[in-house]
């Protein structure tokens, strides 16, 4: 099928409003938190009023991604960086914030396009072991993140005097009931308190009155902690960039994008959504590590940190308890969020690889499978956490290291997919962006290696570790090229396929998966494949050994 016979079909499916998608209920009116937009409304948005509305509707996808991602991991990387070492890693928040919005712009982009979820497309389009691979990875990753999310609840529950196997067990309750009523509009006001209720970092920064021109100067100007070894400092950056870039979130906003039913012609105001999400996240880490900081410095605990219970302690003991309370709600609160919404994840994931009913528009009864599977991850989670010889400390390693080896094989899919025509016709990647994606494809890579090896091998040194960041930096470069001599202008489509006139990109939607053509890789695409295969035999293979040498220093 050539690009003129793909943008036919798209056209057609566009016009019917429903494209691709897996589940009808993927279709109709968009019903935010903030207000509705009906399906028949083509209406062009003039003037500032217009707009606005059109933006509250809207709201929701970007905001909840990334305000989730500030959750029980994120507290304890932050609050560990702030307590260790000051302020000094802020700027790796700052060159975090380009790659969080790629990451995530690539994702709604696919969801708005194409109607279908990130697994599926990754099944349909690169095969049954890919596929089986997306979905299996996600689904451990996820429930060993979820555990820690209850874990980051027990802390808060724990400092506020409430009973800890109350304090789960509501939370849990209170979780499957904020998904089971059969109206989006709903839960995504109880996301969108939640959302909201994460400011609450912002009085405990202001009543611990940090140094603002430190921050100011620490978050623009990279430096390094003065006195700390390289090997610490950089597992540290590694854990800073596999909290706040995670796996789930792909998979999350796609299918929440589609969910929500958001068309091409709101990708602008999706995207202004994602940055309001980056900017609470970025406010919400800079509060973090500031706070955490001004508490602890010149006084026995810095240096030593243990968890985020222990931070609410600390901020309590030197700022009072009110802040030490606005702390651990605000922990509380990001738990509740980040397990919503990883939960969510894998629900939507398997729904859509096992063509499922899987939308918050169903009802329990309705929608079977795709319940199941969200209440099954919260209650598995909460009964562990409760369980008295639950190795949690090896489940919380668990997560760090699997999330590490895992993310760059889900911004390779992701990378691939926008750069699939068929898919995304008019939509697909700009070569900026695929330069930009494909370094940090890279650097995560060598980040992921460096945190595998570091695990496997605690004592690696600061020669070892340079050594990797400089070869994998050499051999991205020269495989980059090499392909790219091989390719030649055989990598581009015909020209007449890349001027071809397409209809209005607003109208442009994937056809049903059945009409598209078979994927066709190119040289590059087949070398992202082989290397990442190779990677990830490697780094799971560390990982196992691992944690096998874990398990036998526990007995």
């Amino acid at each position: 099928m050539s690009i003129e016979e793909i943008t036919v079909a798209a056209t057609v499916a566009g016009r019917g409003a429903h494209g691709a998608q897996v589940d009808e209920a993927h279709t109709g009116h968009i019903q935010g938190a903030l207000g509705t937009i009906r399906e028949d409304d083509t209406a062009p948005r003039a003037g500032w009023w217009p707009r606005v509305r059109t933006l509250l509707a809207i709201l929701g996808p970007g905001l909840i991604v990334m305000v989730g991602d500030n959750d029980a991991g994120a507290f304890g990387t932050y609050t560990q960086a702030g307590q260790n070492y000051g302020t000094t890693l802020l700027w790796t928040l700052l060159l975090l914030i380009p790659v969080l919005y790629v990451n995530q712009e690539m994702v709604l982009r696919l969801g708005a396009v194409t109607g279908v979820g990130h697994a599926r497309l990754i099944l349909e389009r690169f095969g049954r072991f890919w596929g089986a691979f997306s979905v299996i990875d996600l689904f451990l990753l996820n429930a060993l993140t979820i555990v820690t999310e209850f874990i980051g609840l027990t802390l808060g529950f724990e400092y506020l005097g409430v009973s800890q196997v109350g304090g789960v067990v509501v939370s849990a309750a209170a979780l499957m009931l904020a998904v089971s009523t059969g109206n989006f509009r709903r839960f995504e006001r109880f996301a969108l308190a939640l959302v909201f209720g994460s400011l609450l970092l912002v009085p405990v920064f202001f009543m611990l009155h940090p140094p603002y021109p430190r921050i100011a100067h620490d978050f623009f100007v990279p430096a390094m902690p003065r006195g700390a070894g390289l090997t610490e400092v950089l597992l540290l950056i590694i854990a800073i960039v596999g909290t706040t870039v995670a796996p789930w979130q792909l998979f999350f906003q796609q299918s929440y994008v589609i969910d929500k039913r958001i068309t091409p012609r709101f990708i602008p105001y999706e995207r202004f959504d994602l940055w309001l999400g980056i900017a609470l996240v970025i406010i919400g880490a800079v509060a973090m590590m500031a706070f955490t900081m001004t508490a602890f410095v010149g006084r026995p605990e810095f240096g030593h940190f243990t968890d985020a219970g222990a931070v609410a302690v600390g901020i309590g003991r030197y700022a009072g308890r009110a802040a030490g309370v606005l702390f651990a709600v605000a922990l509380i609160d990001a738990c509740f969020i980040g397990a919503a919404a990883v939960s969510l994840s894998t629900a939507y994931a398997i729904g859509d690889v096992f063509s499922l009913r899987h939308s918050l528009h169903r009802t329990p009864n309705d929608a079977k499978g795709f319940y199941a599977v969200y209440f099954g991850l919260i209650a598995i989670s909460a009964a562990l956490v409760l369980a008295p010889d639950t190795p949690l400390g090896l489940l919380t390693n668990a997560v760090q290291t699997l999330a590490g080896v895992l993310l760059p094989s889900a911004t390779v899919f992701l990378l691939l997919l926008c750069n699939d025509r068929a898919v995304l016709g008019p939509w697909v990647n700009s070569v900026k962006v695929n330069i930009f994606t494909g370094a940090v494809v890279a650097v995560l890579v060598m980040l992921s290696l460096i945190l595998t090896a570091s695990v496997l091998f605690p004592d690696i040194s600061e020669t070892q570790i340079v050594l990797i960041l400089v070869a994998g930096s050499v051999l991205a470069l020269v495989g980059t090229i090499a392909i790219r001599l091989i390719e030649g202008p055989r990598a581009m489509p015909p020209r007449s396929e890349r001027t071809a006139a397409t209809p209005e990109r607003t109208n442009w939607r994937m056809p049903p998966l059945e009409q598209l053509p078979r994927a066709r890789l190119t040289l590059r695409s087949r070398a992202w494949l082989i290397v990442l295969r190779g990677y990830l035999v490697i780094a799971a293979g560390l990982v196992l050994v691992r944690i096998g040498k874990l398990v036998m220093a526990g007995h």
